[in-house]
């Protein structure tokens, strides 16, 4: 289903219609002038354009651990406890590949990042699938998983801040999540993507900071989001030496490592969280106000998220989400996410990603509204 958006989005915009896409996590933002900078100056050195490998650009590594010292207060060996990826997406779904055999079960959020489910399947192992709903606050409640399916689960995959659903998820769940992994020995993938991405005084945690994180979790990192570098396919995984070696070791067979002048890039980036991230985020939040504003003026009922870039929006009973996502591109132009092409348990929502100016924001609401007032006659 969402392989499907972007060549239908091309149609659209040669049939002449003006396309807003709110579909995708990726704003129309540039990545932090230090990093073009650096990119460019290491791609004019042949020594970069050689194979990184698993090792990479050393630089790479001792930055990333050094952003998480100063960000979370947490020490990690650059060379045997950080793993670097060419995206996050990649290193979580290739995490599988190190895990999961036949038989094993990994517990999904869902709706979720369709690489947790991908990675578990191309592994032949069986998800889980948690329904993530207003009912619990978006949470997994761990409590409510089968003895069956506990017993047999090897990954439990969490993201807070949350994509799709922008929940963030309070300390004491945390503290319960790491315990209940420790008791049943299962290790805990915590997909940290949008730490960055806060608002309103909220700060979201890494995982490490729980006690007793680092005997059962691995934490994985982006610059996508956070720099606006959704392109360059740089992050990393951080834990205990024993979690990050396995996937070391599936990425020694399927590639020889990022381009090593993007890493350079990513170094610049790093370093120049504290002075270019404030002005970034003040973008991010009107852009957030803008949205909600627009879109609960057009009958949407609308909560203002604390973290990431996205709107989870309810659609009314007997609404169906797909429809409404279909309806809203080919009618007017305007892309967004059905909740159900993100899980089953995405049903009655659909996602809104605020990564355009607060003018076309506006502009989208607006032509949603046509598009609710169409559907619920």
């Amino acid at each position: 289903m969402l392989a499907s958006i972007p060549q239908k989005k091309r149609d659209l915009i040669a049939r002449g219609m003006d396309v807003i896409d709110l579909g995708a996590g990726d704003a129309d933002l540039p990545a932090p002038p230090r990093a073009v900078e650096a990119l460019v100056d290491a791609a004019r050195d042949p020594a970069m354009s050689r194979y990184g490998f698993g090792l990479g650009l050393p630089a790479y590594r001792e930055a990333a651990a050094a952003w998480m010292e100063r960000r979370f207060g947490q020490r990690f060996d650059p060379l045997s406890e950080l793993v670097p990826l060419i995206g996050s997406k990649e290193g979580i779904a290739h995490l599988a590949l190190a895990y999961l055999e036949p038989g094993d079960v990994a517990i999904i959020p869902d709706p979720g990042y369709l690489a947790y489910l991908g990675g578990t399947l191309l592994s032949n192992a069986n998800p889980y699938l948690y329904a993530i709903t207003p009912r619990t606050d978006f949470l997994v409640d761990v409590d409510e998983i089968p003895d069956d399916v506990r017993a047999r689960a090897k990954l439990l995959y969490l993201n807070y801040p949350n994509n799709p659903t922008a929940a963030v998820a309070p300390r004491d769940y945390l503290k319960k999540v790491v315990d209940w992994c420790a008791t049943h020995d299962i290790l805990l993938v915590y997909d940290n993507a949008y730490s960055e991405m806060t608002f309103d005084g909220y700060v979201a945690p890494s995982i490490f900071e729980i006690d007793g994180a680092r005997e059962v979790a691995l934490e994985f990192h982006s610059l996508s989001k956070t720099y606006n570098m959704t392109g360059w396919r740089l992050g990393w995984a951080a834990g205990a030496a024993n979690f990050t070696a396995p996937l070391g070791n599936v990425k020694s067979f399927l590639d020889t490592g990022q381009f090593m002048a993007a890493q350079r890039a990513g170094v610049a980036a790093l370093e120049s969280h504290a002075d270019w991230l404030p002005g970034n985020l003040a973008i991010f939040r009107e852009r957030r106000d803008a949205a909600v504003a627009a879109f609960r003026a057009e009958g949407f009922r609308v909560e203002a998220p604390k973290a990431s870039m996205y709107l989870w929006v309810p659609l009314p009973a007997g609404v169906a989400s797909l429809e409404f996502q279909e309806r809203l591109m080919q009618e007017e132009g305007v892309v967004v996410l059905a909740g159900k092409a993100l899980g089953d348990g995405g049903e009655g929502f659909f996602r809104v990603s605020f990564i355009t100016s607060p003018a076309r924001l506006a502009d989208a609401a607006k032509r949603a509204g046509r598009v609710l007032k169409q559907v619920t006659r």
